[in-house]
């Protein structure tokens, strides 16, 4: 899936929503040490940078070169670009050895892994103790008269996604995890969460127009953003110039290495 989101890059990074603090502290509290972390699919680094809020270093690791030019600095996170011809060994080495990290993160984007193969490499750079953390969100609420129109659009998408969206669209329920549990969420029970936003108008498009679907079906001759459509999600809304807060419905995992 290397490039999935490299054409709508820039709309990425301004229309997520911010994983809570709390989130970060909480899993911080489950690991024994806080001197490495490593998040995986770092994307514009905004994971990388709440995990730095506890950890003595954080490295950073995405697919897509076009991802990490926009990655935002920060002196404990260090960037790198690891491409899919990048063996298993050279990934450990460059990450910093096995047995190596505290805390894996993996935020909107384990689903898109080679999970056997992503779970080899953990089971292998994780310290005793130290946790693996995915976490991912499906839907945002915003009012009644709005979200049925989300649900709709969000049906037409489906055929666009990679087969791989249904673990997302099952919020993980699905997802194959085989940790033990560190107290958030199980393999079959993610654990549910809220994400709360300030979101305008113009917010909510840019997010709908990063969506991949949206752009696979857009280079295949199909808009599934219509004026129309717009002009229906801009009626429900209530206007253009409306700031509505909303929440995106979220779900982690978080488990060790089993024994």
């Amino acid at each position: 899936m290397a490039g999935l989101f490299d054409k709508q890059a820039d709309l990425y990074l301004d229309s997520r929503p911010a994983y809570p603090k709390e989130w970060y502290s909480k899993l911080a509290d489950l690991t024994p040490h806080h001197s490495l972390a490593w998040d995986v699919g770092t994307g514009n680094g905004q994971a990388a940078i709440g995990v730095a809020e506890h950890y003595k270093q954080v490295i950073g690791t995405d697919v897509s070169e076009s991802q990490l030019q926009r990655a935002m600095p920060h002196p404990l996170v260090r960037y790198a670009h690891t491409p899919l011809t990048m063996t298993d060994d050279e990934l450990i080495a460059l990450i910093g050895g096995e047995s190596s990290l505290d805390l894996v993160t993996v935020a909107q984007a384990v689903h898109w892994f080679d999970l056997p193969k992503f779970y080899s490499l953990v089971s292998r750079l994780l310290k005793p103790g130290g946790v693996l953390a995915v976490w991912c969100y499906n839907h945002i609420e915003v009012c009644p008269e709005f979200d049925p129109i989300v649900k709709r659009l969000e049906d037409t998408s489906l055929p666009y996604y990679h087969r791989n969206i249904q673990y997302v669209f099952d919020g993980y329920k699905t997802l194959p995890f085989p940790f033990q549990s560190a107290g958030f969420g199980c393999e079959g029970s993610p654990l549910a969460l809220d994400i709360p936003k300030k979101l305008s108008f113009e917010g909510f498009l840019k997010m709908v127009r990063s969506w991949s679907a949206v752009n696979t079906a857009k280079e295949q001759g199909v808009d599934l953003l219509p004026e129309k459509l717009v002009k229906e999600f801009e009626v429900a809304w209530g206007g253009t110039k409306l700031v509505r807060s909303v929440s995106y419905k979220a779900f982690m995992l978080a488990g060790k290495v089993k024994v």
